[in-house]
């Protein structure tokens, strides 16, 4: 029996005292139906009364380039207008608002903190609050697992604030968006008027490749369900010099540059983490981005056992081992977002930890000591556990 997401039980419901209310829907490309139809046409079509519109970062389409801004427009699917809440303004505003009864949230997530469709969520219950409205969530599984022993950190500490981290939760949550709604909207006092509508049939221990529904790509460097497994550690590349397979078929699975020494480096990740994850040596060519139009010398990383590999911790990991082999070429790199105009303390803002570079300056021992602690999400599943639905 395969999932069904929070659109598909609503549609199922017989009597949704909000269908003929005027509704402002959140949502992208990547939200669908279990039947893999797109949410926003599936609803006007079946009477609920939608009358616009509104995208997150990567646009309606889900394939704007990331970080880069997206302009309102017009959608020709079901002739409603597009607002961007990753353009002029990250939050409805009182014109946006007024002429609505309420808004539903329908958006795909990745399970990481950095992920900034979560945050798009978060500014939504600040203005259904604020201008008193109804908000109702969509539910969809985590499909990185609900499971509580693959939890990582770090926490993100108040300095390190951003839109790919504005509250403190673990790097990787192990929730629904539904659930860290419910979480947000108690503890930081927001008292939204929130609805969750859950998802049926899912298990916190099932990853996507367990739903029974192809995979859709949720933004256009996650393009595979084995890309997600180690997304939370490998997207920490995005702090370096080093590229980390966007513009290429490989987005999010490999590491690479045409200086990487990936032989090396294969056998040593194969040694050091063999039992949970498989490393192979390739070469890729990057598009765009990093190393665009050169051949890089890469590493393709695959999950063997996902419901103990801990890819936070990999990712730390991987990128010591690169910087200890190439001393001379390795350097941090700024990342440029409409968010971040500057790019500068990439990695402070992935990591949610202040001055994050100086980890890298520790000895190896004291360096994977400390990686540990850092990770190791303490007191997370107990704060969470009474906003869990599943």
């Amino acid at each position: 029996m395969s999932v069904l997401f929070g659109i598909d039980y609503l549609l199922q419901s017989a009597a949704i005292e909000w269908k003929h209310s005027k509704i402002g829907l959140v949502t992208n490309e990547a939200a669908t139906t279990h039947a893999i139809e797109p949410s926003r046409l599936v609803l006007q079509q079946a009477g609920f009364t939608i009358r616009k519109l509104f995208s997150p970062e990567h646009g309606l389409s889900a394939k704007g380039a990331d970080g880069a801004p997206m302009h309102n427009g017009v959608d020709e699917l079901t002739d409603l207008p597009i607002i961007s809440l990753y353009g002029q303004k990250l939050a409805p505003d009182q014109t946006d608002m007024e002429d609505l009864d309420c808004l539903v949230f329908d958006v795909p997530d990745a399970g990481v903190r950095f992920y900034t469709y979560l945050w798009t969520l978060s500014y939504l219950l600040e203005a259904c609050a604020k201008y008193q409205k109804p908000l109702i969530i969509l539910d969809r599984p985590n499909p990185i697992s609900g499971l509580a022993d693959v939890q990582e950190g770090p926490f993100l500490e108040e300095s390190c604030a951003s839109f790919i981290g504005r509250w403190n939760i673990p790097l990787r949550h192990s929730c629904t968006l539904g659930e860290l709604a419910l979480y947000f909207n108690e503890i930081r006092g927001i008292k939204a008027d929130l609805t969750v509508i859950p998802c049926q049939h899912w298990k916190r221990s099932m990853f996507q490749t367990d739903w029974g529904i192809p995979f859709v790509a949720t933004s256009p460097a996650i393009q595979t369900a084995e890309s997600l497994m180690l997304y939370p550690g490998l997207c920490l590349l995005e702090a370096t010099n080093l590229s980390e397979g966007r513009s290429t078929d490989f987005s999010f699975e490999v590491v690479g540059a045409p200086w990487l020494q990936h032989d090396k480096l294969a056998r040593q990740i194969n040694q050091l983490f063999g039992e949970e994850l498989e490393a192979k040596p390739v070469h890729f060519i990057p598009q765009d981005a990093k190393f665009a139009g050169e051949q890089c010398n890469g590493v393709h990383f695959k999950v063997i056992y996902p419901d103990t590999f801990k890819p936070v911790f990999f990712g730390l990991v991987l990128i010591r081992m690169i910087k200890d082999m190439h001393p001379d070429h390795f350097a941090w790199a700024g990342y440029k977002t409409y968010v971040n105009p500057d790019g500068i303390h990439h990695l402070d803002k992935l990591t949610g930890i202040a001055n994050a570079e100086k980890l890298y300056e520790l000895s190896m021992p004291a360096f994977l000591q400390q990686c540990t602690k850092i990770t190791n999400p303490l007191g997370w599943n107990k704060a969470i556990q009474p906003y869990l639905l599943y």
